[in-house]
């Protein structure tokens, strides 16, 4: 009896879905108000920049994944360009371990949004109430992914309509009931252009939206269960990008025309932040309390489809790493009827649960971009650089336009984002500090490191081979 294997079943259709109902999730919902608090009547402009980096890195992703068509993503992307025997070895063990406490994040800062939302609907008032909703919300989504890959093909599908219903009646509501001018360019003309864009507003504005916008390489860890992946890849990526840009400029504008940016900004400096739930306080100012609880709801069903997309294709990546023969064995173990890596979904969906107990939102968006950056998104563009170079570009089925130019640039915002990114205040124990996450993510580098040397050693492989 062979060995079950991966089996290409997803098509550009459900690719695409994938991709979008991975990026809308909670995401815009929750981030809207927190980008009109930092960018005041500029707040549609930072979701213009979150919408160019996606759109330049995509280019990154599309060349690598249309190429290199594997489970894992990021994880083979790096190991072929560093290298397979040495450096690429490291990076991709790095980039793997850094993926057992990322994407674990990624699915506690959906189930923490997804809470909160749900306080409008069901008030919580006791501490562990909302904690209760995120932990379970996390099992069901273990529960759903169990299953055969072209079963969740089509499930995602159902769960992408969903999304596009919801996001067509918000901008449907604002578009047929404007109340406030919203300016779609800058205020102050072009000339305030420069200032603003490398202003500290900015700045935290752009994590905040570029945040909302991840999710568009989702396919690429899921390369090997894609149909004819060279075309579908490019193409998949790209849609989701424009269409999600598309959608969260309109849901903005629609939003900022029913309820005032200043109002949102008076919202965040007084006690009772209404803006958590600004979606909903948006449909009952437009149609009343019934369809504001519709929309609630819907806006729940919005990140409970993005949470199973991320899942999903998180937990190919440790997968195709044991698989390879780089990580644990454990976790290259696919179900023997089912034909999915169930370890590995086991493992990201529990560490998830444990998250989404203990962490708050603002802190959970923070660490995840302070985590990926470096290894994974700036990495990832060093490492284009050097297949390029070894290997040529005549075989590749999808080259990026104005090479090196987009790679550049991409690299540059990644390192403004990162150093952007601002502290929190924790309190541990009665003693108050501030956790800077670029610390924290460069800590967690060096006992991946450390990891990588350690598991060398035991298997005599570089730098240990003799």
């Amino acid at each position: 009896m062979s060995a079950p294997t991966l089996q290409r079943r997803l098509g550009l259709v459900q690719a695409t879905a994938l991709n979008m109902i991975d990026m809308v999730g909670i995401g815009p919902f929750v981030t809207l108000p927190l980008v009109m608090g930092f960018m005041g009547p500029n707040f549609l402009l930072a979701w213009l920049v979150g919408a160019a980096l996606a759109s330049v890195d995509g280019l990154i992703w599309s060349e690598l994944g249309a190429a290199y068509p594997e489970a894992g993503g990021s994880y083979r992307f790096l190991k072929l360009a560093y290298g397979e025997q040495k450096w690429g070895r490291y990076m991709s063990f790095l980039y793997v371990w850094q993926t057992l406490i990322q994407s674990p994040l990624v699915l506690a800062s959906g189930a923490i949004g997804f809470a909160q939302y749900f306080g409008y609907l069901v008030p919580m008032t006791e501490w562990w109430q909302p904690k209760a909703v995120a932990g379970s919300v996390v099992l069901l989504l273990i529960v759903l992914l169990y299953r055969r890959i072209e079963d969740i093909g089509k499930l995602g599908v159902a769960l992408w309509v969903g999304v596009l219903s919801l996001m067509g009646w918000l901008i449907f509501g604002g578009v047929t009931h404007p109340n406030h001018h919203v300016d779609i360019f800058p205020v102050g003309g072009f000339s305030a252009l420069p200032g603003l864009l490398i202003s500290a507003a900015m700045g935290q504005a752009a994590v905040k939206t570029i945040y909302s916008y991840l999710g568009y390489y989702n396919v690429c860890h899921l390369g090997a269960e894609i149909v004819n992946p060279q075309r579908v890849i490019p193409r998949s990526i790209f849609l989701s990008i424009l269409g999600i840009a598309a959608l969260y400029l309109l849901l903005n504008w629609s939003v900022g025309t029913v309820i005032p940016w200043q109002e949102v900004q008076s919202w965040q400096a007084g006690a009772g932040d209404k803006s958590q739930f600004i979606i909903s306080v948006f449909m009952e100012r437009l149609y009343g309390p019934t369809a504001a609880n519709v929309a609630t709801a819907m806006v729940l069903l919005v990140a409970f489809a993005s949470l199973f997309a991320v899942l999903l294709g998180y937990s190919r990546i440790p997968y195709a790493a044991a698989a390879d023969g780089e990580f644990l064995p454990v976790f290259g173990k696919l179900h023997p009827t089912k034909q999915f890596p169930y370890v590995s979904l086991l493992l990201l969906g529990g560490v998830g649960f444990v998250f989404s107990l203990l962490f708050r939102l603002g802190e959970v968006i923070s660490a995840i971009l302070a985590m990926r950056i470096l290894v994974q998104f700036v990495g990832q563009a060093v490492g284009l650089i050097l297949l390029r170079k070894r290997r040529g570009t005549s075989a590749l089925p999808f080259k990026m336009p104005l090479y090196p130019l987009p790679v550049i640039l991409a690299i540059i915002v990644w390192l403004f984002v990162f150093v952007g990114i601002a502290p929190a205040d924790v309190t541990w124990g009665g003693v108050h500090f501030k956790l800077y996450f670029q610390v924290a993510a460069l800590g967690m580098m060096a006992l991946g490191t450390g990891a990588f040397l350690l598991w060398s050693r035991s298997l005599r492989r570089w730098p240990f081979a003799q």
